[in-house]
């Protein structure tokens, strides 16, 4: 945790410190000055916040939203239980919980600075972004964009559906010529950055920049017509995960606070059985390869890496009590599971399988596996004139659009977003072996377990996948 690089912006005037959840690809901002601070769009784990407020002796007065968040639960109330702060958020939030609402110049007075709302509509409606401005300065040393401007990017704007993206990115257009309008030197700290789906595009240039190199290197910040603007923005549009649709409701009610962390059960064999039994959604976290290898009949195959929750969240309806099937050390992996789906509303791990696989496998279980297949084998098979050793493989592509259109693709393979495949397995055929690839293998191993369970005849490649294919067979770019 280290404050942002401000390398050639103004001095804000404050102290800061930004803590990164890169699951989300979200930063938090904590400000402070004396003994006083606040914190910026902090996600629902806030707990992790105290020991920075300790060891700089703050006492923390506010916390500040930039907006609605459809990518996490967050921290606010958290923070009111545990400090005592009060929650300021946009006035047109809609929140159904006790908050200061501000609105365009309302302003928070803080010992020795100010935060200043922006109105910044785009990325939601009711977006804010907060300049920070020292006691006696004329001018903002940086602002606080939210999901309005990002380093190499800006928010996308079809989080709360068609009907509502048009307006949307007019807004955003309107909203980031007016940043636009801030001088060069002026400290851009967005909430969304790298790994985040809230970005359109990506945003990997780092956390922090200033308004003047987003104006040199943000190809969406330079264009000032609007309709290029929105060509370019909507056609930078991925997959989302189907959990956003929940987060702005239950942000808006105020998530439950939970005062820390849960602590799931350690649970034996017949514990795991009965926990499925009841309703619990089995969820196996351990390396793609072990998965492939082996896993208990049922499980849903996530990796556990910084995007875990978001691919659960991708499969399983927001709230589904969970068991957990986790690599080693299981303390820390558990720590790690438990704080990625708390964060997006997934409270309910009922448990953790104490000694993994082993021990299932000890107590009389069984497991399933999936064929893998490395790219050389498969890009030899590609080769193979047809008919001379059967059919040529049926290749199921789950990576996103943007990425066939940009790293290549193999000719007549199927493509399916992995998010998509559930609901589209109508559209793979049941009558042959289908073969999953992605970029590395990770999608392509949920992808498989998606297949897989449904009953359907699969093999997929764990390690490499769709790029490395197009330099190997015969495949050729768009």
């Amino acid at each position: 945790m280290s404050g942002p690089a401000t390398g050639g912006a103004a001095d804000p005037g404050v102290e800061v410190e930004v803590v990164i959840t890169e699951g989300l690809g979200n930063a938090t901002y904590l400000i402070g000055l004396g003994d006083a601070a606040v914190v910026v769009d902090p996600p629902r784990d806030a707990w992790r916040l105290d020991p920075i407020l300790r060891r700089h002796g703050w006492r923390l007065r506010h916390v500040v939203e930039t907006h609605v968040h459809n990518d996490y639960l967050s921290g606010a109330l958290e923070l009111v239980e545990a400090h005592g702060a009060e929650v300021v958020a946009p006035a047109r939030g809609g929140y159904a919980f006790a908050h200061r609402p501000m609105a365009h110049d309302d302003e928070l007075e803080l010992d020795g600075f100010r935060l200043i709302a922006r109105a910044t509509p785009g990325h939601t409606p009711e977006h804010l972004a907060w300049e920070v401005r020292a006691d006696g300065a004329t001018r903002a040393g940086a602002i606080l964009t939210g999901g309005s401007l990002l380093v190499g990017s800006v928010g996308r704007t079809d989080l709360l559906g068609a009907s509502r993206t048009d307006d949307l990115t007019a807004d955003q257009f309107r909203s980031l010529r007016s940043l636009a309008a801030l001088p060069d030197d002026t400290a851009v700290w967005p909430t969304h950055g790298s790994g985040s789906f809230c970005a359109a595009g990506p945003a990997d240039r780092g956390r922090t920049s200033t308004i003047g190199v987003e104006r040199r290197t943000n190809p969406l910040f330079a264009l000032s017509d609007a309709d290029a603007f929105a060509r370019t923005l909507v056609g930078g549009f991925g997959p989302y995960p189907a959990y956003y649709a929940e987060m702005a409701p239950m942000n808006r009610a105020g998530p439950i606070v939970l005062g820390g962390p849960p602590r799931p059960r350690r649970l034996d064999a017949d514990g795991l059985r009965t926990a499925m039994a009841d309703g619990a959604r089995l969820v196996d976290a351990r390396s793609r390869l072990a998965v492939v290898a082996g896993h208990i009949p049922g499980a849903i195959a996530v990796e556990l890496n910084d995007s875990f929750a978001s691919y659960v969240g991708w499969l399983l309806p927001v709230g589904t009590p969970l068991v957990l099937v986790l690599p080693e050390p299981l303390d820390a992996a558990t720590d790690e599971a438990v704080a990625q789906l708390l964060r997006i509303g997934f409270d309910r791990v009922v448990g953790v399988l104490e000694g993994g696989v082993d021990r299932w496998l000890e107590d009389g279980g069984r497991l399933t596996s999936v064929e893998a297949v490395g790219v050389g084998q498969l890009a030899e098979e590609l080769a193979t004139p047809a008919g001379a050793a059967g059919p040529a493989p049926l290749l199921l592509d789950v990576r996103d659009p943007i990425e066939w259109r940009d790293e290549g693709f193999v000719d007549g393979a199927l493509a399916i977003p992995v998010g998509e495949l559930s609901a589209r397995l109508a559209e793979v055929p049941s009558d042959r072996p289908i073969t999953v690839l992605c970029r590395s293998g990770a999608r392509a191993a949920i992808a498989a377990n998606v297949l897989e369970r449904a009953g359907r005849d699969v093999r997929v490649v764990p390690v490499g996948g769709i790029p490395d294919l197009v330099a190997d067979a015969g495949s050729h770019r768009s």
